[in-house]
């Protein structure tokens, strides 16, 4: 049985459903939007069951991106979880029959509480709808479901209308680059935009001089984890040393053996202020074929560290 037509036609449904979805937006979007943005507290997010798996996820989606929000359980709310919210959050009600009962029974609670109400539902005259201060439509004409009874294209729906919600929020916020990198310091973007040199530097230097020996100077490399040597001279980096200085000077002359460092050593060797993004100077290391840099304080010529493009 070749299970790509059922597979396509799913998909090719849910994009037009989405689309329709698209072309229903209305005012009551916008004013969806300037509800959250003037909000004084969160933008708290409310389903049950599929609903609030959605809902949870676009918790996520606002608190990266600038919009402080929470995700309350509708049957636990009801058991005393009311306690989380404060008058000035936002309560995005999530059902997309629009009767979910314990959604519902959330709503006298919440009008007392002083809180307002953006309904989710695909039933603009459900108890929901008709209770909140604004309707956010995702009706959907069936679902992809052969059955139309597993939530499908309802549940794309709601995730799309959350999405859209986040990226008008984003764009509203201005929120940059730089903004969600502070959120996710974690990720491969914080790492790229937070991380300096400084941060992950080694600071215990292994240091030779011009005159030391051949034998000594590999002592000093082995001893350090490092794999090089500093080249210094009345504390100033006149070169360096690496694994692949030593071998390259043994394969061109074996005598080197009996030779000080500055006959095989790298003079002025690369270098990086202690304060550069860490991916530059990795874009820079493997653009130069090199392994190491010697980090330089950002006001002088001394040197606190080497960075290395694994760390």
């Amino acid at each position: 049985m070749n299970h790509l037509p059922i597979a396509k036609n799913s998909l090719t449904a849910q994009a037009h459903a989405i689309g329709q979805l698209a072309e229903r937006l209305n005012g009551e979007f916008q004013q969806a939007v300037e509800l959250i943005l003037a909000c004084e507290g969160r933008a708290a997010v409310c389903g049950m069951g599929k609903s609030g798996l959605i809902g949870k996820k676009m918790v996520a989606t606002f608190a990266s991106t600038g919009t402080p929000s929470l995700f309350l359980h509708p049957a636990e709310a009801f058991h005393g979880d009311l306690g989380m919210l404060m008058p000035s959050d936002v309560l995005i009600l999530i059902s997309y029959s629009g009767e979910t009962e314990e959604v519902i029974k959330l709503i006298p609670s919440l009008k007392s509480f002083g809180n307002k109400i953006i309904a989710m539902t695909g039933n603009g005259q459900s108890t929901l709808a008709k209770h909140a201060d604004i309707w956010l439509d995702i009706n959907v004409e069936r679902e992809v479901c052969p059955n139309n009874l597993a939530p499908t294209t309802s549940t794309l729906a709601t995730m799309a209308m959350g999405d859209a919600l986040a990226v008008a929020l984003i764009d509203a916020l201005d929120f940059k680059a730089m903004d969600f990198a502070r959120y996710h310091p974690g990720g491969s973007l914080g790492r790229q935009l937070l991380t300096r040199v400084t941060d992950v530097m080694q600071t215990r230097l292994p240091h030779v001089s011009k005159t030391t020996s051949f034998h000594d100077c590999l002592l000093t490399m082995t001893s350090s984890r490092l794999g090089l040597a500093l080249v210094m001279q009345e504390d100033r980096l006149v070169g360096i040393v690496t694994d692949g200085d030593v071998r390259r000077a043994l394969l061109n002359n074996p005598a080197v053996v009996d030779k000080p460092v500055s006959t095989f050593m790298t003079a002025s060797p690369h270098t990086v202020k202690a304060s550069v993004q860490l991916s530059t100077a990795e874009a820079y290391m493997r653009e130069h074929k090199i392994r190491a840099l010697v980090v330089m304080a950002d006001e002088s010529h001394e040197v606190v560290g080497v960075v290395e493009i694994f760390d």
